[in-house]
């Protein structure tokens, strides 16, 4: 009998993404042209609380065209976590600024707010809180320290789909947001990503930069006054977006409802560390996550990750830390001083299967193998 396997991530499509794709192949309208685009960017903007939506090709270019609007470049800094995907890193490169970086709190995995204000001088301009996980960041607390030295937040959202501060959707609470459609996201378009914003100038110059700086208005006479970007999604991608944003809180609802499963079977397991929710938030738990204390557990996170995947269950190591990553080190960056949070997460946690089509009977299977090792190893 063929071993089952159980995946970090697959996207759940029930809904009217066939509709939509071949409503757009039958009328011809498969570029950046076509009713999509724009009935997606509306439907996700107001989604998110927020006035405009500006769809692009991914996540990372997102955050690119969020920064250049903001007219952030060579000379500049801009403050991130440590601990996030490196394309936060990667997109302020882009523009010729510099990543500095700050380590993440203990308890939400977040970037620690109390460390941020001594990493800011002349030369900062913005602060990329990054929502880990679907987890807000304390955004009264960093907007608050924004306004004083008068510099910007963009919001990296890409896996807070849906997350609500203190009222609020993310996205809705910063200069202006970005969000990535991966495939693995609670909202996916395959490949694609939004930048969203309540100004109606900064979100002005993300259309201009994203479709190659062409006059928003008027004619295309192919005089370009700035260097601009390719950055536009298809109606291909906008038609699946539509159908995700449709279901989307369905889609809220069960990783909630799968991250309480995972913490109801796990949370009494020694030496298994959950991350634990921003104050007044809804976490919408993009990837479950543990970290593992061996002492504690008996057995250390790779040789979890082993037990999982020798039953045929697919795991994901977590993101190293960016002042260890030798792109940056070479770019220029100061990657000097000690990130202890970040190392302690990047060397024992991991992803365990996550996706909206997750079962309960796959859930308990997974969780069931964690337990049968820490009891093996510790009587």
């Amino acid at each position: 009998m063929e071993k089952k396997t159980i995946h970090v991530c697959t996207p759940a499509l029930d809904g009217n993404e066939e509709k939509y794709v071949m409503d757009a192949v039958s009328t011809g309208w498969i570029s950046s042209s076509g009713s999509y685009v724009n009935r997606f960017e509306e439907a996700f903007s107001k989604y998110c609380e927020t006035e405009h939506g500006i769809a692009v090709t991914n996540g990372t270019v997102a955050i690119h065209l969020a920064l250049t609007a903001l007219g952030i470049g060579k000379g500049d800094k801009v403050i991130i976590p440590s601990f996030t995907m490196i394309a936060t890193a990667f997109a302020v490169c882009y523009t010729g600024a510099m990543p500095v970086f700050v380590d993440a709190d203990k308890e939400t995995w977040n970037i620690d707010v109390k460390k941020i204000e001594e990493k800011i001088d002349e030369h900062t301009k913005a602060i990329i809180p990054v929502h880990i996980f679907g987890n807000p960041c304390d955004m009264d607390e960093i907007n608050a320290l924004a306004k004083k030295y008068g510099i910007y937040v963009i919001e990296d959202a890409a896996e807070a789909h849906g997350a609500i501060y203190k009222g609020r959707k993310v996205g809705s609470l910063s200069d202006v947001a970005a969000f990535s459609f991966f495939a693995n996201k609670n909202i996916t378009t395959g490949e694609g990503g939004m930048c969203v914003t309540n100004n109606t100038q900064i979100a002005e110059q993300c259309r201009y930069y994203k479709n190659m700086c062409f006059p928003l208005v008027g004619p295309r006479n192919y005089m370009h006054d700035n260097i601009g970007f390719n950055y536009r999604m298809s109606n291909l991608h906008a038609a699946l977006g539509l159908a995700q944003v449709e279901r989307a809180d369905d889609y809220r609802a069960k990783r909630i409802y799968n991250h309480d499963l995972y913490l109801k079977e796990l949370s009494d397991v020694p030496g298994i560390v959950f991350q634990k929710d921003e104050k007044d938030s809804v976490n919408v738990n993009w990837m479950n996550t543990i970290v593992i204390d061996p002492k504690k557990f008996g057995a250390n996170r790779d040789e979890v990750i082993q037990r999982l995947k020798d039953n045929g269950v697919e795991t994901r190591l977590l993101f190293n830390s960016m002042s260890k990553q030798k792109a940056l080190k070479d770019y220029g960056c100061d990657c000097s001083g000690e990130y202890p949070v970040t190392d302690w997460l990047a060397d024992n946690g991991f992803y365990m299967p996550s996706g909206s089509d997750l079962s309960e009977e796959d859930i308990h299977y997974v969780c069931q193998l964690i337990k049968d090792l820490h009891i093996k190893k510790v009587g």
